[in-house]
């Protein structure tokens, strides 16, 4: 039997508390996922409603059927490289390098930027769309404050093409040479993207609707959640693009598969992938699984152990038949 067409799945349902609220379009504080195990390998199916994921409930029973979501389809892709270096008593990371991160600011926040650079983040992604005209001011001032700092937005879709517009335009000079891409800008569409670049020259980076054929972006987000990378990167070096590989602002073991894909696409397409979004769980209250990824800062920390690691956290953990 195929790895993904297995049926001895077991689960571990969890909760993550969110700081504080994550982006412009939840106005959600805990997260509810589920971690599974399939043999000795591991998975997280973190859904996230606002992006388009189906509800847990609906995952889970996916799970036990037809498999056709992708972040359920990916979440087994997890597990089945997560159990073949745990039955080798391997790490995935083994002589694996992972690409430096960006911080990421849920708002415009003065007292979280200077904790960033603080941390020796080079890279900013702040989340926008709640109150442009903050956001905006936040960018001018912080980028003379902080003249090295490169800055990423993410809108995630808020604005109409007459918004994206009149955003682009109020932006200073010195403002719009300091950002390395606004993403998801609003909905995904190659005429007006395209314009969008030819006028105002800021990049643009497409997320909730990357694909093979969105060549008006400058950039391609890839989330390994939910996302193939290596079909995303081969779709990025055909059209000239760059590409980013994030987290789905997920459970820690979430967090580790998405810099392992990131370390795994970059030996496999090299140049392609530059600094990446993969230190979220600063994100949410501490446990004992964020605590094995570290303090906040570019460098990603391995958890340590077999496979993806927490090897004794998820060892601790009570599991329950699909």
């Amino acid at each position: 039997m195929e790895f993904l067409e297995r049926t001895d799945i077991w689960i571990s349902p969890y909760r993550l508390r969110a700081r504080s609220f994550l982006n412009s379009i939840s106005s959600r504080r805990e997260f509810e996922g589920v971690l599974i195990r399939v043999g000795d390998g591991y998975g997280c199916i973190h859904p996230w409603l606002e992006l388009g994921d189906p509800p847990l409930e609906k995952c889970l029973e996916d799970l036990k059927g037809r498999r056709i979501w992708p972040i359920v389809k990916r979440a087994l892709r997890c597990a089945e490289y997560d159990n073949v270096a745990r039955l080798a008593e391997e790490s995935l990371f083994e002589e694996m390098e992972v690409p430096r991160s960006h911080a990421t600011l849920v708002d415009a926040n003065v007292k979280e930027l200077a904790l960033a650079v603080e941390a020796g983040f080079e890279m900013v992604k702040i989340k926008a769309g709640r109150n442009i005209s903050v956001e905006t001011r936040f960018l001018e001032e912080m980028s003379v404050e902080y003249p090295a700092l490169k800055w990423r937005i993410d809108f995630n879709e808020l604005l109409d093409p007459d918004g994206a517009e009149r955003f682009l335009s109020s932006l200073s000079d010195v403002a719009k040479r300091k950002i390395d891409f606004i993403e998801d800008i609003c909905p995904f569409s190659e005429s007006v993207w395209a314009e969008l670049w030819k006028k105002h020259r800021v990049q643009l980076a497409v997320d909730r609707e990357s694909g093979p054929h969105r060549i008006a972006a400058q950039c391609m987000v890839i989330k390994p959640a939910v996302d193939e990378p290596y079909l995303l990167g081969e779709a990025a070096i055909m059209n000239s693009q760059r590409a980013v590989i994030t987290s789905y602002m997920d459970h820690p073991l979430g967090q580790a598969f998405a810099a392992w894909e990131a370390a795994r696409t970059e030996l496999i397409f090299p140049g392609l992938i530059g600094t990446c979004g993969l230190q979220t769980h600063h994100l949410f209250e501490k446990d004992v699984f964020t605590e094995k990824l570290g303090v906040w800062k570019s460098d990603f920390k391995l958890p340590g152990g077999t496979g993806l690691g927490f090897d004794d956290e998820l060892a601790a953990l009570s599991w329950m038949s699909l």
